[in-house]
This record gives structure tokens, C-alpha cells and sequence, in this order.
């Protein structure tokens, strides 16, 4: 059974969806084909940072362009990474606007991985040397001990804000890598669902789950979960969710921790807030101090029902740029 979509033409979606957002952010964004940019340019002396996603997933990532986030982001077909060729575009713009230094932030998906690394030959034929750092943090993916083989999910929300804070702030490329890879580290994800979300190219189901099941695990394009278990309660299910997050880094008495409470897109914020309210309990419990949070939307699946919930451990440096100023819809 196709689901209903409001749109036009299957084959304009990207287009339109752009164009209409471009609009209603004019003062924030500039759109160039399928980049978007900030509108109102970072200093060129400043490290420039980008991002390139498969769309599908708003607000992520068009909602992160501006001052305190991205400088542009490379908008790929649904569900689908942008293309070298189109990643490139961004590079070379950045840099004829005189920033020398470039850093790209890739979300952890094969297909993300070799079009960053393709855009990285290409700039260097150009005489461009960006330079990229891969994020993970889903704990569903692989095994601890295998975090390089973890995909990306909505907790990598918390490289992106403090990199990007750090950037504007002036900090070079090296330490960026570094904070980068220091955040990415102290961070881990879980989601799951109940419901699948559907393909607005296909008008399909990404998946089916039983009306008294759910399946956890999930990646952000749909892909399958770790495993399915009947609907618990919003207690037992965020005490299951947070016992395997918290012994995965391991989280300890006394740590400082950032936490984000993901809605993979149809999911209300009666159920939002009871799964966070869940969630400080079980951290306050065991004497893990939540420092900042997210509750909302950030990465979705569509129309997808459920959640994810990521812990970041957190220090001075990380919070300084974690609160520094961003002009974005999600961070004003």
C-alpha cells in the first residue's frame, strides 16, 4: 500500500523542498543548485566547515547552515549521499571565497565515506587541500571495540554544534580534528522504532512491525534494528536503551553528560518528554549529571515513529562550544 505524500513531481523533490526553504530562511541562507550556504560569510581567516547529506532527514542538516554552524551543506537526493562532483562545487566556492583551510565532516555511511574521500583527490587536483573526519556513535551497529565500523546517527548532532562553535570561534583546522574526534569518542546512540517511515520516491514502507512490537536499533535510513521486542513501557524501555548506551563508553558516577532525545519524525511530545523525564531519572540514579539536552526533532526518517537517545560526556571545552552562538532555526 503506497502512502500519501503532498508533493509535485517524484523527480523534483530535492528541487522543491530547496526552494521553498531557501525562500523562508532568505535573511540566514543562499542556495546554489543543491548547496545551500550561509548567507552572511565567516571571516576567511576562520576554518570553513561542511557537511554533505543524503536529504530525507529534515531539519537535518539544511537547518545547520549559518553563523556558529555550517558554512555549506551538499544536499544529496533522498536518502542518498552527494556526489563528489557535487561536493567539490562547495569546496571550490569556500575556497574563492579565501578560506584556505576546509574541514569536511562525514557522517558515517559507506557511501558518505568514499564521496569525501573522492572530493579530497579532486580539491588536491585543484591545488585545495581540505581535510575530513568521519563520525560515528550508533552502539546498535557494531561491537564495542569496533567503533569505526558504527554507522552515524542523530548523536553526531553534538560534533556538529561544537566543532562548528569552535570554528567560528577561530580555532585552526588540527585542534578541530581533534575536538572532532574527542566528541565523536565521548559519544554514543541508540534509537528505536515502532512504526516505519515511508520512501517519498516510492511511496512504500521502508518496513513492517506488529502493532505490539518494536524493533530497536534502527539506522536513519531505515535500516534493520539490532533486534524486536514487545512494547514495554516508556520505563522499561529507556532503562533497556540506557544500559547498553552507559556500559558501552562506560558513562561513571560523577560524569558531566549532554543528552539528546532524538523524534525520528512522527513521534509526540507527550511521549518525548516522558522518555526524557525516564532518562534523568535513571541518570540521576546512578549519579551522572545531565549538563545540557535536546528533546525534539533533529534527524528524522520521514514520517518514521520513534526515537533515539544520545549521551555525550562532556568537559569545559566541549560545553564552551557546545553553548557557543549559532543562528540556525534549531539553535537560536
Amino acid at each position: 500500500m503506497n502512502m500519501k505524500k503532498i508533493i509535485n513531481d517524484k523527480k523534483n523533490l530535492l528541487t522543491d523542498m530547496l526552494s521553498g526553504y531557501a525562500k523562508s530562511h532568505k535573511d540566514r541562507v543562499v542556495l546554489e543548485g543543491n548547496i545551500l550556504y550561509r548567507k552572511n560569510k565567516k571571516d576567511p581567516k576562520k576554518v570553513a566547515v561542511i557537511i554533505g547529506n543524503g536529504s530525507g532527514h529534515e531539519p537535518a542538516m539544511i537547518d545547520l547552515v549559518g553563523e556558529g554552524l555550517f558554512d555549506a551543506n551538499v544536499c544529496g537526493q533522498i536518502f542518498t549521499a552527494p556526489s563528489s562532483v557535487e561536493m567539490i562545487k562547495a569546496v571550490k566556492k569556500l575556497h574563492d571565497y579565501g578560506h584556505k583551510d576546509i574541514l569536511i565532516l562525514v557522517s558515517s555511511h559507506e557511501g558518505d565515506i568514499l564521496n569525501a574521500k573522492m572530493t579530497l583527490m579532486l580539491a588536491k587536483a585543484e591545488g585545495i587541500e581540505p581535510k575530513m573526519v568521519v563520525l560515528w556513535d550508533d552502539v546498535s551497529s557494531a561491537p564495542k571495540g569496533m567503533e569505526t565500523e558504527r554507522r552515524g546517527s542523530a548523536g553526531l548532532f553534538f560534533p556538529f554544534k561544537v566543532v562548528c562553535g569552535a570554528a567560528e570561534d577561530g580555532m585552526n583546522i588540527d585542534d578541530l580534528i581533534r575536538l572532532a574526534e574527542k566528541v565523536r569518542d565521548n559519544t554514543r546512540a541508540l534509537s528505536t522504532a515502532i512504526s516505519g517511515g515511508t520512501n517519498p520516491e516510492t511511496g512504500l514502507k521502508m518496513f513492517e512491525l506488529p502493532e505490539d512490537e518494536i524493533e530497536v536499533g534502527m539506522g536513519v535510513h531505515g535500516e534493520s534494528g539490532a533486534h524486536r521486542m514487545k512494547l514495554p513501557t516508556a520505563h522499561e524501555l529507556v532503562e533497556y536503551m540506557l544500559d547498553i548506551i552507559v556500559e558501552d563508553k562506560p558513562f561513571v558516577k560523577g560524569d558531566d553528560v549532554l543528552v539528546l532525545v532524538n523524534n525520528a519524525g512522527s513521534l509526540t511530545y507527550l511521549e518525548l518528554y516522558t522518555i526524557y523525564d525516564e532518562i534523568e531519572k535513571y541518570l540521576n540514579k546512578r549519579g551522572i549529571n545531565v549538563v545540557r539536552n535536546w528533546v525534539g526533532t533533529y534527524v528524522t526518517t520521514q514520517e518514521m515513529a520513534g526515537f533515539s537517545i544520545a549521551l555525550c560526556k562532556s568537559d569545559d571545552e566541549i560545553l564552551k562550544y557546545y553553548d557557543y552562538k549559532a543562528d540556525g532555526p534549531l539553535f537560536r
